[in-house]
């Protein structure tokens, strides 16, 4: 699976970028987050609950940015197992500053799975991977919103 969007954020390129690595930021908007704990630099571990279709399941997540080049890009390396399979993806975020208080955040992204939760079929993950993308990054954009909003 693999597809590409794009949304855009209220907020300065530096603190769109410092948010998308902020550990509670991403415990936040992370689709069915209980746990979230930062490994070591750049590495983060993850207790999920996701459910696709009847395959519902805890998965325990390794999410490792690398390729950093703040405040414009970095790569997202998911790595997630648990009973219902396995799901590895990759993702690439590129920002571009709109003006001095919105920033364009551009990604794509390619996702494989394994196990129980690939018998479901190519064409219904494929839609639930946008559905978590997309809520992922408006969860990402209410983060921003509530963060300018103390500001």
């Amino acid at each position: 699976m693999n597809g590409e969007g794009n949304i855009q954020l209220n907020g300065s390129l530096d603190k769109v970028f410092s948010s998308l690595l902020d550990p509670e930021v991403l415990k936040n908007c992370i689709m069915g987050c209980k746990e979230l704990y930062k490994q070591e630099t750049n590495v983060y571990v993850a207790d999920l609950s996701v459910g696709v279709a009847a395959v519902k399941g805890k998965y325990d997540a390794t999410i490792r940015l690398t390729d950093l080049e703040p405040p414009h890009s970095y790569k997202l390396i998911v790595h997630g197992e648990g009973a219902p399979g396995f799901v590895d993806a990759e993702a690439a975020i590129h920002l571009v500053s709109v003006d001095d208080e919105n920033t364009e955040l551009r990604y794509t992204y390619e996702a494989a799975v394994g196990g129980k939760v690939a018998s479901i079929g190519q064409r219904m993950l494929g839609g639930v991977a946008k559905l978590i993308i997309k809520d992922f990054f408006k969860k990402i954009k209410r983060e921003l919103d509530k963060v300018n909003i103390a500001d």
